[in-house]
């Protein structure tokens, strides 16, 4: 027993990337951990973290259990302000906010014993695929992005080289307040010509997914791809694949995990002269009432390896998916290949489908509406 916590505490403790070139000197820094050893980290080190009898990591993310969109700041800067759509999401902010906010990232950052990275790509199309380095001080985070992003093989990480994008992640330190146009202790910087999002005040993991698809947005139109919020799938003989859009709850996620057809991805793609590509290389589904016979795809991928975020337990550490006394917004992160029919490397050919799902409550919308319908009623008259 003696020798075994000896080996476990060494591999904890004995680990470093340098990251002085980000501004950070902390000197024990894990980079790319397996889960196996995020899951130690967490136990270990993180409040409340705990391991779910279905054998995903339970961890919470303190006052704010989504995303904070009125606190989102993108610097104004004279090469990339035009294109921007500017207004109650895109909030504009100087470009010396964006440093103080940032500065006060990394002095917090530096004050912890530990830290770390995850380098990883978005996007599965080698010809447009980037390059995204996360550096955090949370285990959960670590792996949560782990399973978001499109995990390098060894010799992917040894030759990783400079990453495209970086996320600094301090959410557990708030913002000042008193700094030029904070809305709140909430904020989440994004410098494009920095290619930087810095994250203060919210430790709600799904800040840094909506930061990496916020660049491809940016980004993808200008390499020629369009980049879309929806998920997709592909038929298993034609490799023809059909796009599902909508709001957040609308299906997306549910309505991709379809036995019958390829998975391509859940939430973001892009497409491009030769098809479509998903740009992550998890899934992110809400876990509220969850059920194997509702769900069952999802329901099985949420096991040793995935992320189950904000959600309760019971005494023998069961997922009780119907609580939501912490939130309406439990969430659980899963990778790609945990679903049995996700094809990999996530890309198919042009799609023959495009579905808009509405979840339209008022009747306004028929169930299945498409071009011919709508121009037989003559809405298109």
């Amino acid at each position: 027993m003696l020798q075994a916590h000896h080996l476990t505490h060494m591999s904890i403790t004995a680990a470093h990337f340098d990251l002085t070139a980000h501004g950070l000197t902390v000197t024990q820094v894990h980079r790319n951990l397996a889960p196996s050893a995020l899951y130690a980290h967490a136990i270990r080190f993180e409040k409340d973290s705990a391991i779910a009898e279905n054998g995903a990591l339970v961890a919470y993310s303190g006052v704010k259990t989504g995303r904070s969109p009125k606190d989102k700041r993108v610097v104004e800067h004279p090469d990339s302000k035009n294109d921007i759509w500017w207004g109650p999401v895109n909030i504009p902010c100087d470009d010396r906010t964006f440093k103080i906010n940032r500065q006060r990232a990394l002095d917090y950052l530096n004050t912890r014993e530990r830290l770390y990275c995850f380098d990883g790509f978005a996007g599965w199309d080698p010809k447009f695929r980037f390059k995204v380095r996360v550096i955090c001080s949370r285990p959960y985070h670590a792996l949560f992005m782990h399973t978001m992003l499109i995990r390098p093989t060894k010799e992917e990480l040894e030759n990783f080289g400079e990453p495209n994008f970086v996320i600094i992640n301090a959410g557990a330190f708030p913002a000042n307040k008193l700094t030029t146009g904070m809305g709140s202790t909430t904020s989440i910087d994004l410098s494009i010509e920095d290619k930087e999002l810095i994250i203060l005040g919210t430790e709600y993991a799904g800040e840094m997914k909506k930061g990496v698809f916020t660049v491809a947005n940016y980004f993808g139109p200008k390499r020629g791809l369009l980049s879309m919020h929806c998920s997709a799938t592909a038929d298993k003989k034609t490799g023809a694949s059909s796009l599902l859009f909508g709001l957040s709850g609308t299906g997306k996620t549910t309505l991709s995990a379809d036995p019958k057809r390829h998975l391509i991805g859940d939430d973001e793609h892009c497409w491009s002269d030769d098809g479509i590509f998903n740009i992550e290389g998890g899934c992110y589904a809400k876990a509220i009432n969850l059920t194997p016979e509702s769900e069952p795809d999802i329901f099985q991928a949420l096991r040793f390896g995935a992320v189950l975020e904000n959600v309760v337990l019971d005494g023998d550490h069961g997922v009780d998916y119907t609580d939501t006394s912490i939130t309406l917004n439990t969430r659980g992160a899963y990778p790609i290949e945990f679903i049995q029919n996700a094809k990999v490397p996530c890309m198919a050919g042009h799609p023959t489908d495009v579905i808009f799902l509405t979840c339209d409550a008022f009747g306004v919308l028929p169930p299945v509406s498409s071009p011919r319908s709508f121009k037989n009623s003559g809405v298109f008259e």
